[in-house]
C-alpha cells in the first residue's frame, strides 16, 4: 500500500513540475501582457494543486498534511485574485486586450 502511494505521489509530483515548466515557457513565449498572464495563472493553480497533494501523500496523516491542505486552500483563494488584480491593473493604466487572431510577434534579438 506504500508503494502505492509513492508512485502516486511521485506522478503527481512529476506531472506538477511540469505544469510549473509548461506555464514558465509560456509566459515566455506569449505575445502580450494577457496571454502571457493566462497561461501562467492556470498552470500555477493545477501545478500547486498537483505538487501540494504530491508531497501531503508523502507525508501521511500527520500534522504537516493538515498545514499543507491550509497552504493549498490560501493558494488556491489568493492566486486568481493576484491575477485579476494585474489584469485590473493594466486595463486601468490604458492596456487594452488585442481582438481576434493576433500573429504573434517575431523575438529581437
Amino acid at each position: 500500500m506504500t508503494m502505492l502511494f509513492d508512485i502516486l505521489s511521485w506522478v503527481l509530483l512529476t506531472a506538477g513540475g511540469a505544469f510549473v515548466f509548461i506555464g514558465g515557457l509560456g509566459a515566455l513565449r506569449m505575445p502580450n501582457l494577457y496571454t502571457r498572464m493566462h497561461a501562467a495563472s492556470l498552470t500555477d493553480t493545477i501545478a500547486a494543486v498537483l505538487i501540494i497533494g504530491g508531497i501531503m501523500l508523502q507525508a501521511g496523516l500527520t500534522l504537516a498534511t493538515i498545514k499543507l491542505a491550509a497552504i493549498l486552500l490560501f493558494l488556491l483563494l489568493t492566486s486568481p485574485t493576484a491575477s485579476n488584480a494585474l489584469a485590473s491593473a493594466a486595463i486601468l493604466s490604458g492596456l487594452q486586450p488585442e481582438e481576434g487572431n493576433v500573429e504573434p510577434r517575431e523575438r529581437q534579438e
